[in-house]
């Protein structure tokens, strides 16, 4: 549930974000956003354009 919020939160704001920053927008704590975060990167749904911020492939 929380990797489809993350990926739902990192779509609507148009731009890269960091780890903290979807915490706070997805209302998940920055543990459950490190753990979505690192299934959508195996999968390859998120790409990082510069370190630390992350978008949707």
């Amino acid at each position: 549930m929380s990797k489809e919020k993350v990926l739902a939160v990192m779509k609507s704001a148009g731009k890269p974000l960091k780890a903290g920053e979807i915490a706070e927008l997805a209302g998940l704590e920055k543990k459950e956003v490190d753990k979505a975060m690192k299934q959508l990167k195996d999968n390859g749904d998120i790409i990082s354009p510069k370190v630390c911020f992350w978008q949707p492939k």
